[in-house]
């Protein structure tokens, strides 16, 4: 049977590894992203002009050049100008976090501009200081106004996760390509269940993930 032949010898282990390394790249990439990211989004609301030019610069050079541009640039790029050699799976993570970090802080500016600036103002007004209004007031319908948003994000980085194949990661999709390569031979429709299989175990990462950011969407505009 054909979940027999998917399944036999090391398949499942291996598939299963990769599937593990695509979480960490993931997992490690989210976490930076949203440490960073927050602290991005501030600085693109700095009363600094220069600071903001330099923080806008950096946003809308991440979002024009392709992710796999940036992949190829570090992983290869970097190796030829400077002769060291980097993993690919820190080649990815950097690359994800360079990403992350610059779609999260955005998400963080745009949530804090979207405060009502009279609340902002009666704050200051009944005598509380800059620092209180952004903890009090900013902060908690920040993250309400931004968690949806975020949570779609770090979908597409999973999903995205999988371009580091390109650079020689044995993630989950490298796993699948290598298992069709070695069964061509016995079974000729191999890349169909293989790439099936893994199409449902990135459903399965993100689905649940996605439910998330549209209920608490839901629940927040009503």
């Amino acid at each position: 049977m054909v979940l027999d032949w998917l399944f036999e010898g090391q398949n499942a282990a291996r598939l299963g590894k990769g599937l593990l390394l695509t979480a960490q790249i993931s997992l490690i990439s989210v976490v930076l992203s949203c440490v960073f990211g927050t602290l991005f989004g501030l600085m693109l609301r700095a009363d600094n002009r220069i600071v903001r030019f330099i923080g806008r610069l950096y946003l809308e050079t991440v979002r024009i050049v392709p992710i796999l541009v940036w992949l190829f640039g570090f992983y290869f790029g970097f190796a030829a100008w400077t002769g060291i050699h980097i993993d690919g799976l820190w080649v990815c993570i950097w690359v994800f976090v360079l990403w992350g970090v610059a779609e999260m802080g955005d998400l963080v500016r745009g949530a804090l501009e979207s405060i009502e600036k009279h609340q902002v103002e009666s704050g200051l007004a009944i005598g509380l200081s800059r620092w209180q209004v952004f903890r009090f007031i900013e902060l908690p319908q920040s993250v309400r106004r931004v968690l949806p948003g975020s949570i779609n994000l770090f979908t597409r980085m999973i999903k995205t996760s999988s371009l580091a194949a390109l650079i020689g990661v044995i993630e989950v999709v490298k796993v699948g390509q290598q298992i069709i390569e070695n069964s061509l031979l016995t079974m000729p429709n191999a890349s169909f269940w293989v790439y099936g299989l893994i199409f449902m175990l990135y459903f399965l990462c993100c689905w649940p993930l996605s439910l998330w950011a549209a209920r608490l969407e839901h629940k927040w505009e009503h």
